[in-house]
């Protein structure tokens, strides 16, 4: 069921890219939103989470395009090479979505709230902010977000410039840190199998 968020009072479409295009090196470079996780893709998780409350998801991978795909999710590309970080991801799903605000998460938090979207979505209904950044009380999630695509031309200028920081092109922009500090766990990610284990025993209580 479709949940009606602060976005959508305001007549907003709102879209989520999960990110699945890193090399996760820590787990000697799998494809981490394949792992197993709970006997299903990590990816899925994060997708369970978030698709109620968006419009549209995609998932950002750069191999196994067709294993994504049968998740019933379109799939898009970095169309920047070089697997230069989250941000290509954004920019690739701000480039394919026709939605107002993406939504940008990765596929490695699989305890992620789907409240945390209308959490980001109300300071840029309220404030007219164009990019509202999660802050879990202690320091910014910055591939937990929410952008307006009127950020796409700035991001990808930013990103053929040769820069790659995240915050520091969130810096450049109308954003806000939003307090998402109630919604902490969904911060957590797996980088680790004994990380992924400990997740699965929570999980499947």
């Amino acid at each position: 069921m479709h949940l009606l968020s602060a976005l959508e009072l305001q007549q907003k479409r709102v879209g989520a890219v999960v990110l699945a295009g890193g090399l996760a090196r820590r787990m000697g470079g799998q494809d981490k939103g394949l792992v197993e996780l709970g006997s299903r893709p990590m990816v899925s998780w994060a997708i369970a989470a978030v698709q109620p409350q968006v419009h549209q998801v995609v998932i950002n991978a750069n191999r196994n395009h067709d294993i994504y795909k049968s998740m019933g999710c379109d799939v898009v590309a970095d169309r920047h090479t070089g697997h230069i970080g989250p941000l290509a991801g954004l920019s690739a799903a701000m480039h394919y979505l026709d939605t107002d605000y993406i939504f940008m998460c990765p596929c490695d938090s699989p305890f992620i709230d789907a409240a945390l979207v209308d959490r980001l979505g109300q300071p840029c209904v309220e404030k007219g902010c164009e990019i509202a950044v999660a802050h879990d009380g202690m320091r910014m999630q910055p591939v937990f977000c929410l952008a307006h695509k009127n950020t796409l031309a700035s991001l990808d200028a930013y990103l053929e410039s040769g820069e790659r920081k995240i915050d520091r092109w969130y810096a450049t922009q109308n954003m806000l840190e939003v307090d998402c500090s109630e919604f902490a766990a969904s911060f957590r990610n797996i980088n680790t199998d004994e990380e992924r284990l400990e997740a699965e025993q929570e999980l499947l209580v």
